[in-house]
């Protein structure tokens, strides 16, 4: 073990989704925990009230009496509090480097993918905490029905959500991996696609032959994964909508009222078919009947009766900015999203659109990284066709820096195959073009990866105080 309990961990970054997560997991496991970051934010508050010892801003002093530090991806080499480690002979680990440190003896569920990881790692955590086996997890939002990221948990099992950038995956030693989907993303890490599923393969490769994969038959190359373990004689299960061919597939899809309802049918038994039950999906979307049902072939393997499952996720909540509801005032809903991929702004919108049929959709996206945005400048364009208007915001930086060179959100405003497209450029730009044009019935979603979600609450705060205060 690199890291034992009852040792100092000093985490740069902390604030974070990812680092955030671990240090609430070393709290549980009876860790010492202090952390820095630029500003304080829920997450370090939370930890905070919980034990650890929350820095505002970098200092070498931070520190001292550390027995090791755990670093962010964002993290460079120079960092003040990394050289002042490095000049003591203090440890130095990347999150990848000391995750399985924090599962050993447990049974670990990996889920992976461009798109879904961590509504899929929080339906599966929520139906194991449901059904009373008290998960470990760590997930990359904040889970509804838990109201945090991360816990230790006492059952048996530990899920994660298995982030591909800077191969942090690669440090888990999973026994059952979900594979959601194998998209292009992280252009600043992964500089083909070609090499971001070399990446993915070699997750997949640290399964166990007694191991299960569990893949999105909708996705080539996660179906082409599955295929390849069953070819060496070790397990792997498909789950897709009817037409994919799947062995577990979701059919009569419809919508009843507020839910999302599916039938569930299990192909194992080749080539009988067998019904398993209904589910009844408080979220909408094709794309969260796939995220159920993957979850719902690990719960059964995992010996949990399928009806119990099912009734799990009738009181599933998302995890915050996955379709989150804001508000809704005079039948205006406002929705925080993290979509900030082509595809999952895409499947968003539908998603809005079919549960909100007859209501005029918002799209308001704030550009996550100009490597992205540049990388994926052609699919961006064709996203937005589910919207009636966009707004497109300033590209938000995260870790990268502008050159004369990039490009830039009116760039990509203008691009977008869409009939009201328009570029509003700060946060407040695009609040008040909302508060100007935005007329009931509406849907205004957020979309972003950034701090975009300020628009939805200055439209909000408006949109209450134009109704005195008061909220339908």
């Amino acid at each position: 073990m690199k890291i034992r309990p009852g040792q100092h961990i000093h985490l740069v970054g902390i604030g974070g989704a990812g680092l955030s997560a671990i240090a609430r997991i070393l709290l549980g496991q009876g860790y010492r925990v202090s952390g820095s970051d630029r500003g304080a934010n829920p997450q370090t508050e939370a930890l905070a009230r919980d034990g650890a010892v929350i820095y505002q801003g970098h200092d070498a002093r931070y520190v001292d009496g550390a027995d090791a530090l755990i670093i962010s991806s964002a993290v460079p080499a120079d960092h003040v509090e990394v050289a002042a480690a490095r000049d003591r002979c203090i440890a130095v680990y990347k999150r990848q480097d000391i995750m399985a440190d924090l599962m050993i003896g447990r049974r670990v569920i990996a889920v992976a993918g461009t798109h879904g990881k961590t509504t899929t790692t929080s339906m599966v955590a929520h139906i194991l905490h449901d059904c009373g086996r008290d998960p470990g997890y760590i997930v990359g939002g904040v889970m509804g029905s838990t109201g945090t990221n991360a816990a230790s948990g006492t059952g048996p099992h530990f899920v994660i959500e298995a982030d591909e950038y800077d191969n942090m995956f690669h440090g888990l030693n999973p026994d059952i991996a979900i594979l959601t989907s194998m998209e292009y993303d992280h252009p600043d890490f992964f500089p083909t696609f070609e090499i971001m599923a070399d990446s993915f393969r070699a997750f997949v490769d640290r399964l166990p032959d007694e191991g299960l994969l569990v893949a999105c038959a909708a996705d080539e190359s996660a179906t082409r994964l599955a295929a390849r373990r069953l070819v060496h004689h070790q397990h792997a299960v498909t789950y897709g909508l009817d037409h994919t061919g799947a062995r577990w597939r979701a059919k009569n899809l419809r919508r009843e009222g507020e839910w999302t309802v599916f039938d569930v049918f299990s192909f194992e038994e080749m080539p009988g078919e067998e019904f398993l039950g209904t589910v009844h999906l408080p979220v909408p979307g094709r794309h969260n009947i796939l995220n159920a049902l993957a979850a719902l072939v690990v719960a059964y393997r995992e010996h949990i009766p399928f009806v119990l499952a099912a009734d799990a996720l009738r009181r599933f909540r998302p995890a915050g900015r996955r379709f989150d509801l804001r508000a809704e005032v005079n039948r205006v809903a406002v929705i925080d999203d993290y979509a900030h991929h082509p595809t999952a702004i895409r499947v968003t919108l539908e998603a809005a659109r079919s549960r909100y049929p007859n209501r005029q959709i918002w799209a308001v996206w704030q550009p996550h990284t100009y490597s992205r945005t540049q990388a994926l400048f052609d699919d961006y364009t064709r996203a937005f066709e589910s919207a009636d208007h966009v707004l497109v915001t300033d590209i938000y930086a995260a870790r990268e820096q502008a050159t004369p060179d990039s490009v830039t959100g009116k760039a990509m405003a203008a691009a977008i195959v869409h009939a009201d497209a328009q570029h509003t450029p700060s946060l407040d730009d695009t609040a008040q073009a909302l508060i100007a044009r935005v007329t009931s019935p509406a849907v205004v979603i957020i979309m972003s990866a950034g701090d975009a979600p300020r628009i939805g609450q200055l439209l909000v705060d408006d949109l209450r105080k134009r109704a005195g205060g008061g909220q339908s």
